[in-house]
């Protein structure tokens, strides 16, 4: 565990398994989320009422770079959070479901959807199970039998158009197409005219 962690105990006694819990919940957060530089839990049992016993209250803390997560558990009516462990568990649970949906809308790569990639069938080695295409930027791009869809391999020639996606692995004898289709009767122009 890397986040600093501070644990407070309001209306009950510090205790070591309810700290252990915490930290082990803490723990599963930072796998989600790893970018977590503090964390703050306070535990709290505010209701003491002589038939229905504690309702503890569990508020948390998270700050990461960008921004702060605050959960904060109020019992209610809620009878389940007459046991500390039942409180810990919702508030942890409320707080996984924040920082995913944050996460949802903050973070990664925007999504883009490039144009798939076009070209010419420029050799055909039907005995051996590949082929190069010259794509309209002059580059070669291997394929292989398996990356021409609906297994129409067979029904290449040189020279026919075709559309193309590159795989996103690097290879070390260059590029090589995940997907190939013939995109039919269409006239392939090498130049612009």
């Amino acid at each position: 565990m890397q986040t600093d962690l501070e644990i407070a105990f309001h209306g009950l006694d510090p205790s070591p398994a309810i700290e252990a819990r915490v930290r082990e919940r803490l723990a599963r957060l930072e796998k989600h989320f790893g970018r977590l530089t503090s964390f703050r839990a306070v535990i709290d049992a505010p209701h003491q009422h002589h038939r229905k016993g504690k309702h503890y209250a569990v508020r948390l803390e998270a700050r990461a770079p960008a921004t702060v997560f605050a959960i904060d558990r109020e019992p209610g009516d809620v009878n389940a959070h007459e046991d500390v462990y039942v409180a810990i568990r919702d508030a942890f649970d409320a707080m996984e479901r924040r920082i995913k949906a944050w996460q949802e809308t903050h973070t990664g790569r925007p999504v883009t959807h490039a144009a798939p990639l076009q070209g010419r069938i420029a050799e055909l080695h039907s005995g051996r199970d590949f082929g190069q295409i010259a794509l309209t930027d002059g580059r070669l791009v291997y394929f292989h039998r398996n990356a021409v869809v609906n297994g129409g391999f067979d029904d290449l020639a040189e020279g026919d158009p075709v559309e193309l996606a590159l795989d996103q692995g690097d290879s070390e004898k260059g590029p090589h197409a995940s997907t190939v289709r013939r995109i039919g009767a269409q006239r392939f122009v090498d130049e612009p005219r």
